[in-house]
């Protein structure tokens, strides 16, 4: 499966020529259509990384920054003509990794989307999974937290979030789940594990106060 960049650029040109790259060194690139909700279309595309302009319609890239932190730890690469010492720090500070000046090299770009993407995932420790707000999932635990509470999980349901978890952000199928249980000796069928899943989300919604649980129609589950 290719690594999926998002390009939030307002710029359609710009947009489609840093597209076409992405695809030539071997990414899928994604760019929005609307910048009114860029958060939404994150979350709808779950990409492995953002290259974010500053300057953009309705809300600038140091917003979205923000509002991206609070729902996933995927690596931002600010690209902006924007040269400021103090851009750069407020970069930083909403949660940006690194920052390139318009005009920029080609070859640096594409450097440091590896070098991102290489400390993001090939050398990522198991340790948390933050899941957005105080919420998190302890690998060495096998437990779902939020802050210092530990939720409420049953023997399956714990089975079914290590999978999901083991895979965020991609979607795990009905029956890779099903098999996960199964290992456990026990049997699902494909209506338990809808119900299962039903009630889970469910739960941790009333919990927690928001979806942890995404569906993609027709293929399975993910962690938002």
């Amino acid at each position: 499966m290719l690594m999926k960049i998002m390009i939030v650029e307002d710029d359609r040109t710009l947009a489609r020529e840093m597209g076409s790259c992405l695809a030539g060194w071997g990414y899928e690139a994604v760019i929005p259509e609307h910048f009114d909700n860029i958060l939404e279309e994150f979350i709808g595309a779950r990409p492995q990384l953002v290259l974010m302009d500053v300057n953009l319609p309705y809300f600038d890239g140091f917003y979205w920054c923000a509002r991206i932190r609070q729902v996933s730890k995927a690596p931002i690469l600010y690209i902006s003509s924007r040269g400021d010492d103090r851009d750069k720090i407020m970069a930083m500070a909403q949660g940006g990794d690194d920052y390139v000046e318009k005009p920029f090299c080609l070859e640096l770009l594409r450097a440091k989307i590896q070098a991102m993407l290489r400390r993001a995932y090939e050398y990522k420790v198991k340790e948390q999974i933050f899941l957005g707000g105080d919420l998190h999932f302890d690998w060495q635990q096998q437990a779902l937290y939020q802050g210092d509470r530990e939720l409420s999980l049953t023997k399956s349901e714990r089975r079914v979030f290590v999978k999901l978890a083991e895979k965020r952000p991609d979607v795990v199928t009905r029956e890779e789940l099903m098999m996960a249980l199964w290992e456990t000796d026990e049997y699902v069928s494909d209506g338990t594990l809808t119900t299962m899943i039903s009630r889970l989300r469910s739960r941790l919604k009333s919990q927690c106060g928001q979806e942890i649980i995404g569906t993609k129609k027709g293929q399975g589950y993910f962690l938002l």
